[in-house]
């Protein structure tokens, strides 16, 4: 991901700590949250990466779907679980 400067930049928290990194690939850009598997997903968003006790990924194909609202709360979510302000 870039800022609007062209620098890599990583979604986080007013105090520095990451929520998630994003990757992109040819078939799909995929966010890994790094405390995922402690975050409630009632929506069903986290669709890779299950398997582990830390990590949740969502995997975004072309032309899916994204639901705003529930990767919103999801952000808010990880970022006071991470030690921000949601």
């Amino acid at each position: 991901m870039r800022n609007g400067n062209g620098a890599a930049c990583r979604p986080g928290t007013p105090s520095g700590k990451i929520v998630c990194t994003g990757e992109t690939y040819r078939d799909k850009v995929k966010l890994t949250f790094a405390k995922g598997a402690a975050l409630a997903d009632p929506r069903g968003l986290f669709n890779a990466s299950l398997d582990g006790n830390a990590r949740r990924a969502i995997d975004f194909g072309p032309g899916d779907m994204v639901d705003e609202a529930g990767l919103t709360a999801l952000f808010a979510e990880a970022a006071a679980l991470n030690g921000g302000k949601a």
